[in-house]
């Protein structure tokens, strides 16, 4: 045996784990499990050669690929990882709809009470405009042709 210590996939298949074994950098001996589900679905053989066709610096993740695929298909047989696809996929329809639903909302509403800024930052009026339209209030008759009350001429309410 070499002087590191040998791969999941060596220690599962009980041979000599060469320096240049394949399987090493992917399916380190601490996780085994990782190898086993692998090895169950697409077999030693066929790992290594798919390995070998990729270029090394794509290789760890096609090997976490075959690694969650492999998971998917045993903890679901029927479907495995097109399982997780479907309801990602129903997910992202439903947010979509959503969106689409807060957005008619957002319409209405503006089409309803007008842009943001009129209801937001209010009417940019000065203390010279609220007074004028303070005393024009008190001072001109209403459409009955009668002046409004001046609460000041109420005096206090605990003369009652």
């Amino acid at each position: 045996m070499a002087n590191h210590s040998r791969c999941a996939a060596c220690k599962y298949l009980r041979k000599r784990c060469p320096s240049d074994c394949i399987f090493l950098p992917y399916f380190p001996s601490n996780d085994p499990k990782r190898f086993e589900n692998v090895h169950k679905i697409y077999g030693a053989s066929n790992i290594a050669r798919m390995l070998q066709r990729i270029p090394v610096h794509l290789r760890e993740d096609a090997a976490n690929c075959l690694h969650y695929e492999a998971r998917c298909r045993v903890e679901d047989p029927v479907y495995g990882c097109v399982k997780v696809i479907y309801q990602l996929q129903q997910e992202l329809n439903m947010a979509q709809n959503q969106l689409v639903k807060a957005q008619s909302e957002i319409a209405l509403v503006l089409n309803v009470y007008g842009p943001p800024e009129d209801y937001i930052s209010g009417p940019q009026t000065s203390e010279e405009d609220l007074s004028s339209s303070f005393e024009n209030y008190y001072t001109q008759p209403n459409i009955h042709g009668h002046l409004p009350l001046d609460p000041s001429s109420l005096g206090s309410l605990d003369a009652m």
